[in-house]
């Protein structure tokens, strides 16, 4: 069914979440729902979980939120130390029951659960010279390519099975998955999607987890240690822990820069900054950048707070709510009648007239994609009586898709694309709209550009021929 309101289309959607728990002795199921939970943020189409405990591998996936999908009684029948889970938002398959993951496969190591975040550029070769070869597909998914791939991957150990495994990819790729009694990480020589370390030893309960962000990690009580390396490999067994460089670095890194911009939680850490003190910088740029005066700064709830705030004091204006979210209506199954649909924008925000009517405003968002939301936005205050709006964006105009596990729509729909800054103010009908300059990005995360893509802001993507479809290479079926 289709949802209430459908994502917002002036954001970049997010990626999904994965996570992997090791603890010998214990029940992790729930500790793994707890974590999946803290990473809802990063998909919200589905959500899974597959244990293992030594013999046998049990997985259990549904659509929707993780609340929505697991119960206390769903969790009481996963048995096992080791756990795989994903959330769920889908760039290369579609959003339905058959793409949902962990993706089970089988392999001479016994089932395996895997879950994937990232997009392979080119899985549709890999894909069509494994169909050719026999193997069937049960999903339209790029994760379910890398199940096959890993499989099918000569090696009598995991060690040789995630390197033959790496050496096949190209594009994003963070992968935690289980056997029976391994559990196993690695992350694609660019680094482009997140992928962290954390120790348990909280509760008497002890055992390794490797979660998509760090945020993860202090809701079930586990210690950060590192992030995984780009091109790194972990595996841990009854053995321990242990980690290996399964493929070389190709010389840069190129985290996707969304990641402090707008997809990582604000208390989560990456590459060593706090998210919420480079979204505060990004904002005091920002405003080093457009100043404008006005009597208050606002954010577009909830990613832009932050920027907001650091956008007001680097301009000695007060930070106002001028929005309040409704944060969950866009996840009903429940169809509005036309008239509610009418409403459109209404149904996410609800303003504060008393902060909004009279005033003049400056008005923080992290993107715009598309302009319509943002647009709509903008009516929406001068509705309830803003004397002002000014538009103030914490990224660079958004001028390339990503083909990296990035939903930000195709390159013609992107506003920036065929628009000058004055002609989207013309569009979201702003009095003013500033964007944030690279230069002022880099500055405020306070990295190299080298670290990051930047491939949506200026099409310098990480490796060469990413915006176009990868032949695979010759595989071994």
């Amino acid at each position: 069914m289709d949802l209430l309101v459908s994502e917002d289309q002036d954001h970049p959607r997010e990626a999904c979440a994965v996570l992997g728990i090791y603890a010998t002795g214990e029940r992790v199921a729930a500790v793994a729902y707890f974590a999946l939970f803290a990473l809802q943020h990063r998909g919200q189409e589905s959500s899974g979980i597959a244990v293992a405990d030594g013999k046998a591998l049990e997985c259990y996936k549904e659509m929707g939120l993780v609340s929505q999908v697991f119960s206390p009684e769903i969790l009481e029948r996963l048995e096992g130390h080791i756990a795989v889970g994903h959330n769920r938002y889908s760039t290369t398959g579609s959003s339905r029951i058959d793409n949902a993951q962990p993706i089970l496969a089988k392999s001479h190591l016994g089932p395996l659960a895997l879950a994937h975040n990232g997009n392979l550029t080119n899985h549709d070769g890999i894909r069509c010279q494994l169909e050719q070869r026999g193997i069937a597909f049960s999903s339209t998914s790029d994760s379910e390519v890398i199940a096959k791939l890993f499989a099918l991957a000569p090696g009598d150990t995991p060690d040789e099975k995630i390197k033959n495994t790496m050496n096949q990819l190209a594009g994003a790729y963070s992968v935690v998955l289980s056997t029976r009694d391994t559990l196993i990480a690695f992350r694609d020589p660019f680094g482009v999607r997140p992928l962290c370390i954390g120790e348990l030893s909280d509760n008497g309960t002890r055992g390794w987890v490797i979660a998509s962000e760090s945020c993860a990690l202090g809701t079930i009580g586990a210690r950060f240690v590192r992030e995984v390396k780009p091109g790194e490999a972990i595996i841990i067994d009854e053995n321990g822990f242990r980690a290996f460089q399964a493929r070389e670095a190709p010389g840069r890194h190129a985290l996707c820069i969304f990641e402090y911009i707008y997809f990582a939680r604000p208390d989560s850490i990456i590459n060593g900054k706090s998210i919420y003190w480079a979204r505060y910088n990004m904002g005091r740029q920002l405003a080093r950048e457009h100043p404008v005066a006005a009597d208050g700064v606002m954010a577009i709830p909830d990613s832009s707070v932050p920027a907001a705030i650091g956008f007001a004091a680097e301009s000695r204006l007060p930070f106002c709510e001028g929005l309040i979210k409704n944060r969950y209506i866009a996840r009903t199954f429940i169809q509005p009648a036309q008239t509610m649909r009418k409403l459109g924008i209404k149904l996410k925000f609800n303003p504060l007239r008393e902060n909004i009517a009279g005033h003049k405003l400056i008005v923080v968002d992290d993107s715009i994609v598309r302009g319509n939301t943002t647009k709509s936005i903008v009516a929406l205050l001068r509705e309830v009586g803003a004397k002002e709006v000014h538009v103030r964006i914490t990224s660079p105009p958004m001028i390339k898709p990503c083909y990296l596990g990035v939903d930000t729509a195709r390159e013609n729909e992107l506003i920036a694309s065929h628009n000058t800054v004055e002609q989207i103010r013309q569009h979201i009908q702003a009095d003013s709209l500033g964007y944030l300059t690279l230069e002022g990005l880099l500055s405020a995360i306070d990295f190299p550009r080298e670290d990051f893509c930047t491939g949506c802001f200026n099409g310098n993507y990480p490796g060469s021929g990413i915006s176009e479809r990868h032949e695979a290479c010759p595989i071994y079926v």
